[in-house]
């Protein structure tokens, strides 16, 4: 008997790993405002840091998993995932060699 897996048929490493990997790249880039944040008050505060910077710390949490526990978000990213399994897929390129290959200048 022949499975018949459709493209949007996703493996536990795809579902548990690969797409919340690309969850955690794009919710940084949208709390952006909060990780410099954070990550300003942690060069400034020295081993003070855990004491000093709770609120860009809290700041930073609620932003991301806001991200984390949004449905649409996760859709998104999945879409985005699947997508660029398709393309690696169809030129055996991953994504990341594909863009490096590129020229920089016309």
């Amino acid at each position: 008997k022949v499975l018949f897996f459709s493209e949007q048929h996703l493996r536990h490493v795809e579902k548990d790993v690969l797409i919340p990997k690309i969850m955690r790249e794009k919710a940084r880039e949208r709390c952006s405002e909060q990780v410099q944040d954070f990550t300003k008050c942690c060069k400034d505060s020295g081993i003070l840091m855990v004491v000093k910077c709770r609120k860009e710390n809290s700041a930073l949490k609620e932003c991301l998993t806001a991200h984390y526990n949004d449905p649409a978000f996760y859709e998104e990213c999945k879409m985005e995932y699947l997508k660029e399994r398709e393309e690696f897929r169809k030129t055996g390129i991953p994504t990341k060699k594909r863009l490096q290959k590129l020229p920089t200048s016309m």
